[in-house]
């Protein structure tokens, strides 16, 4: 899912209004010499990981048909990661209207129930159809999976949560994502199904920049 069509669908919504968006600007990226698949950041974006571990983010959104389908070949991807390697998952904002759903992710993984719950909304949205845009939405699918309305909604709400989507919104333009899903190595390379020509050539790519990352950290 490109970030061209999210900037298409903007812009026709804007017209109708008589006003005009304007996305982020994103990062200069550039290819790297005589290398395809990826992309290398002229600035490199900011890390969280532990010293010694190469941080590896995926970028997604739950209502990307192409995410849905790349959640359970990440996954086994991911189990067979070496213990060097720090992953993390971080929701896209591409519009404002994406942001309900970047504070599902975060409030699922304030209450620890990523493990019990992330594939289980990629299902509710696809494979259920039940729509997950709102936070009354959000609220009412919360409770049926055993969270007390009112501590979803409390840290739904929270600084803190807010505060982990505009992070997570800030790293995303760091990495220049054009669209999901996509990964991000080590705050350097940035690799995607469109640049990789597939995503199980992106799982490729990214195995070996890991690999070229812990060389270099040598």
């Amino acid at each position: 899912m490109q970030r061209r069509q999210f900037s298409f669908s903007v812009a026709t919504a804007v017209v109708s209004t008589a006003g005009m968006v304007a996305l982020p600007a994103l990062a200069q990226i550039k290819p790297i010499e005589g290398e395809t698949g990826f992309l290398t950041l002229d600035v490199p974006a900011p890390l969280i990981a532990p010293a010694g571990k190469i941080e590896v983010v995926e970028f997604f959104w739950y209502k990307c048909p192409h995410c849905h389908a790349f959640e359970p070949v990440f996954n086994a991807w991911a189990k067979k990661l070496p213990k060097d390697v720090f992953l993390r998952r971080i929701p896209v904002g591409f519009r404002a209207d994406f942001e309900p759903q970047q504070r599902l992710f975060f409030v699922l993984e304030a209450l620890n129930k990523l493990d019990e719950l992330h594939a289980k909304v990629f299902q509710t949205i696809h494979v259920e159809k039940l729509p997950l845009d709102t936070f009354e939405q959000l609220l009412a699918w919360a409770e049926k999976q055993g969270i007390a309305k009112d501590r979803f909604s409390e840290l739904y709400k929270s600084f803190t949560i807010t505060s982990k989507v505009r992070k997570a919104t800030q790293l995303q333009e760091a990495y220049a994502v054009d669209g999901v899903p996509s990964l991000g190595i080590q705050g350097r390379y940035f690799t995607s199904a469109t640049e990789a020509g597939s995503m199980q050539r992106a799982l490729q790519i990214t195995d070996a920049l890991i690999a070229q990352s812990r060389s270099k950290a040598k």
